[in-house]
């Protein structure tokens, strides 16, 4: 089935692109997964400052967001976190990033399996006390969704786009379940005296709220995959993130503020909780179903760019030209399968963990190798800009500071086990991209690892 001239016009133009809609759906659906339906039972005990960590964190990303934006502006199509690091700092740089970024996706992939079959497990309680079989269950997903995948970038794109309505369905019923709780007198808020807003509350909080706002970025990875990339992936960008951080802040705000708190923390499904408590007991086991769709929908995003990421670097002749091959759906099956097969290794070798530790292991991990890429764009923007490869604008830099600033903030907060686990999975790259190097020296004629294009 692989078997495209990697050099001449790729299948995908024939198979579809992804439009504006489908763009912004992808960033949405890829950001709304399992996370922020999990997070009030950790935010619960920190009451009003969550509200502030919230803010902080939206802030944050919309600056990190507004640089990717810009970048993906003056420097469209390619692939994001190989494209900009390389433009910048050269082809090493373009390799670390893409290929720490790519770890990123997998991990990702296992963690949002794992928590579709732990809010699975609401619904079928023998899921998760028959040991082994929560691992061998959070595999099916990702292989279904990888061959949905490599079926086609609009398939994928139309899935993405089901899944991102139905997974807002949960969180618009919150917003709204809160907003009658408050105007009705049904419910009140908490006084700010019974939690202090503190400042080591808003850090934690802030720590928390960033693995739900992961994927911001999603529209620069599949820049190749996307119909007027100059136009659309900064719209998407931003718009994605705005939307999503204002959906996050009211929804889960609602649901922390007027929860019980004994009863919020100690809740294994805090939304479905919410409207059990708040609305209807039967409500609660749909809810859970609907947190499973969200986990799924975020899941075959980021299969999508599983693939793309390692044919960009294939074709960066910074992975071995086997990778750099796309099927007849024009999509680059080899890159989706090996790379399912990483997620799939994780999960299955670490079935001995309950979920919820195996679910906390996998979020720290993604969240401190994504900032990884954060933070190499937020300096590749500066390098640009001094260089003229980005045109100036008033407030840049300034933005790019802070974004940067944030960046390693949250990089801290994730905790030095995560964050070394990160830097480990980032270096193991490195033989590779030796290797790769004294192969184009010993073949003079393939011209060295080199930018198509």
């Amino acid at each position: 089935m692989d078997g495209t001239d990697a050099g001449g016009i790729s299948a995908a133009r024939t198979h579809g692109r992804l439009g504006l809609g489908m763009c912004i759906a992808l960033v949405v659906g890829n950001m709304i997964g399992s996370g922020v339906f999990l997070l009030p039972t950790a935010l619960a005990p920190l009451g009003w400052s969550s509200v502030y960590g919230w803010l902080l964190t939206i802030g944050g990303s919309l600056c990190v967001a507004y640089v990717l934006a810009r970048l993906a502006r003056d420097m469209a199509g390619g692939c994001g976190p190989v494209t900009y690091a390389h433009a910048a700092f050269g082809p090493a740089a373009g390799f670390i990033i893409g290929w720490s970024y790519w770890i990123s996706v997998w991990v990702a992939n296992a963690t949002l399996a794992v928590g579709a079959v732990s809010n699975l497990s609401i619904l079928f309680p023998g899921l998760a006390s028959t040991p082994g079989l929560p691992a061998v269950a959070a595999v099916v997903p990702i292989w279904v969704l990888t061959l949905i995948n490599c079926l086609g970038v609009r398939r994928a794109g139309g899935v993405q786009s089901i899944t991102t309505i139905l997974k807002l369905l949960p969180l618009a019923g919150a917003i709204a379940v809160g907003a009658w709780l408050l105007s009705s007198g049904k419910a009140s808020l908490p006084s700010l005296d019974a939690h202090p807003v503190t400042s080591d509350g808003i850090r934690i909080a802030a720590t928390l709220t960033l693995f739900p706002l992961l994927g911001f970025e999603s529209a620069l990875v599949a820049g190749d995959r996307i119909e007027n990339p100059k136009r659309n992936i900064p719209r998407a960008t931003l718009f994605g993130t705005a939307i999503t951080g204002l959906i996050y802040l009211l929804a889960c705000s609602a649901v922390t503020l007027l929860l019980p708190e004994a009863e919020a923390t100690r809740s294994n499904a805090p939304f479905a909780l919410f409207f059990g408590t708040f609305v209807h007991p039967a409500l609660a086991p749909v809810v859970a179903l609907f947190v499973v769709i969200a986990a799924l929908g975020a899941l075959n995003g980021y299969v999508l760019l599983q693939g793309e990421l390692l044919l960009s670097l294939a074709r960066e002749r910074m992975l071995p030209a086997w990778f750099d091959r796309e099927n007849r759906h024009g999509t680059p099956q080899r890159a989706h399968i090996v790379s399912s097969l990483l997620a799939s290794a994780l999960v299955l070798a670490n079935y001995t963990r309950g979920l919820a530790n195996l679910f906390e292991f996998m979020v720290l991990v993604t969240t401190s190798v994504s900032i990884i890429f954060y933070l190499a764009a937020m300096l590749s923007g500066f390098r640009l800009l001094r260089t003229g490869r980005i045109g100036a604008s008033r407030g840049f830099e300034v933005i790019a500071i802070t974004g940067f600033v944030y960046s390693m903030w949250t990089f801290y907060g994730a905790g030095w086990e995560a964050s070394l686990w990160s830097l480990a999975m980032t270096a193991a790259g490195l033989p590779i991209y030796i290797f790769m190097l004294w192969s184009a020296r010993r073949e003079p004629a393939a011209g060295g690892i080199q930018t198509r294009g």
